[in-house]
This record gives structure tokens, sequence and C-alpha cells, in this order.
């Protein structure tokens, strides 16, 4: 037999080449043929085309982290570009860039469409997730990127975890552990001196709650094509993105410079919606929700060295608890 192969922080130096090497299998749904991991070590083991096969968990956790770079770009984007756009314009153009591209791909990959059942989950993920978007890139744009967008990546972590719980038995002591982490994280980011509430932190945690249900949705509608639910997750998000913007009628408030960040957005958005279907498909919802909610460290990073964003000491503890408490929150 195989020597079991462990799953570590090590491993995630090698993912982003493990994703590249096997796109193409991606794109159609299909297993990773060996050929694809010979050479890649992990805790001493060589594994090669004939001895040794890649752990699901590690598997899962390659697509989850890719869609980490994916979400943790675009939403720097979002939040950076909605401060001179209506949110919900902006995040139509976003979906419709997306829609194009994903659309495309999907027609070109001849898969075959998700059933009936998978259709109407998908769409209403879509529809959760895309009102949960344009709140959460205008609490981006509002507020500090590096505050508002923990908050919404642990909530949108845990609400899947709770019902997880409820579903398979509690967790263990890690998981309970990253609950009190993520609390004391929140209270820590949310809390000012002068004793009122940092700007765009009620509209995160809207969105974290929207972002939970997107993540269940995608898990209920089961296994398909990832271009094709992508595909139907872009449409769920477009008519109710674009129903918000008929009912304001604001249809001006936006630059052809925000048209064209909208659509580089929704591409790498939706980039990162594949990899993380193909991550629930892989593994456990929990550890694919989990693994990709650590978007916000590349939001902060880039909020960080683009917008000079600082820091008091008590906000960065906060910081460094709520992003630690969303791998713990799952871990089995």
């Amino acid at each position: 037999m195989p020597p079991k192969i462990g799953f570590s922080l090590f491993h995630y130096s090698q993912a982003i080449n493990f994703f590249f090497g096997s796109f193409l299998w991606f794109c159609r749904g299909a297993p990773l043929p060996r050929s694809d991991l010979r050479g890649l070590k992990l805790h001493g083991y060589m594994l090669t085309s004939s001895s040794v096969y890649a752990s699901p968990q590690f598997v899962s956790a390659a697509y989850g982290l890719a869609a980490v770079a994916a979400w943790g770009t675009s939403d720097f984007l979002g939040g950076y570009a909605t401060r001179r756009a209506n949110a919900f314009l902006f995040t139509t153009v976003v979906n419709l860039g997306g829609l194009l591209l994903v659309g495309t791909l999907a027609m070109a990959s001849h898969a075959a469409l998700p059933t009936g059942r998978g259709v109407l989950w998908v769409l209403a993920g879509g529809v959760s997730g895309g009102a949960a978007l344009a709140i959460f890139y205008r609490a981006l744009s509002s507020g500090r990127m590096g505050l508002t967008a923990p908050v919404a990546a642990v909530l949108g972590a845990a609400i899947p975890t709770l019902v997880s719980m409820s579903t398979e038995g509690l967790p263990g002591r890690i998981p309970l552990l990253g609950f009190v982490c993520a609390g004391l994280g929140l209270w820590l980011i949310t809390r000012t001196e002068n004793g009122g509430r940092p700007e765009g932190i009620g509209m995160a945690v809207l969105a974290g709650v929207g972002f939970a249900g997107f993540y269940l949705c995608i898990h209920q509608a089961g296994n398909g094509s990832a271009f094709w639910m992508a595909t139907l997750t872009r449409g769920g998000g477009l008519i109710i993105t674009a129903l918000i913007v008929l009912l304001q009628r604001n249809f001006r408030d936006i630059t052809a410079a925000g048209v064209r960040w909208g659509v580089l957005t929704g591409c790498i958005d939706s980039l990162g919606t594949m990899l993380f279907v193909r991550a629930s498909q892989t593994g456990r919802l929990d550890e694919a929700v989990v693994i990709s909610s650590l978007y916000p460290a590349v939001t902060v990073v880039l909020a960080r060295i683009v917008l000079k964003e600082h820091f008091t000491r008590w906000r960065f503890v906060g910081l460094v608890a709520a992003l630690a408490a969303v791998p713990m929150i799952a871990a089995q």
C-alpha cells in the first residue's frame, strides 16, 4: 500500500504548480492522471506515476488555494473600483464580464449541463452570492479592506461549518478553538477607541451571510461541470444585481474605466468560482469552504501595499486571530 500523505502548510507552496499542471483535466472535470503528479515531494515522499497517489485532501486544497489567489485579487479590485461607482451597478458589470468568459468556456468544453435540481441550487447560490458580492464591494470601499474582508470570510466559513456540525456531529477541539479565535478576532477588529463601530462592518456581516448561502447552495448542487456551474452562478448573480439597478434607476454612476475594471474583476472572480466548485467536488465541503475563505489574506496584503492601510496594534491582533480561525474552524 502506498504511504499515507498528510497535509500541512508545506503543501501550500506546491499547490499552484500542481493546479497549472492539471488545468486541462480541471476543464473536463476528469480524474487527474498519475503523470501530472510526478516529482512532487511531500514530507519526504515522492509522488511518482507508479507507486504513490495524491490524496483527495491535497487535490481539494490545491483548487481551494488557487481560488484564494483569484478571489483575493478580485475583491481588492472590486473594493477599490466601487469607491468611484455604484456597488450594484459595478457588480452587474462584474457578472456580465464573468458570464461572457465562463459561458464561452462552458460551450467550448462541450460538457453536460447540470440536472434540473442542480440548476435550481446553482441559480439560488448565484442570487445569494451576487447580492453578497455587491454588498461586500460596498463594505470594502466604505471601510478599511483589511478589516472588513476578514469579517465576511469568517462568517462565510463558520455558517456552513455549523450546518455541517448539525448533520455530522460536533467537531473536535481544534474547530471549537477556531470559533473562540473567530469571536475574539471579530471583537478586536470591530472595536474602536471612541466606542463607535468601524465603517463597513455591518455590510461585511451581511456579505458573510450571503457568501455562506452561496457555499451551501453550490454543495447541494452536487457534481457537474465547473464551467456550467460557474456560468449559472453568474447568471443568478446578474439577475439579482440587474434587478436592484433597475429599481434604483441608477445607470450612469460608473465611468468607462470602471466598466473595464468590472469586466476584468468578473473574469478573475469567475475563475475563483470555478476553482471553488472543483474544490468542493473533490473534497469535503467544510475543508473547501475554509481553505477558500483564506482570500482576505491576499486582499489585506494588496491593501497594505497599494493603499498603505495601517492598523492599531489590537486590530492587527484581531486580524491575525480572525485569519487564523478560518483554517481552524473546520479542521477534522
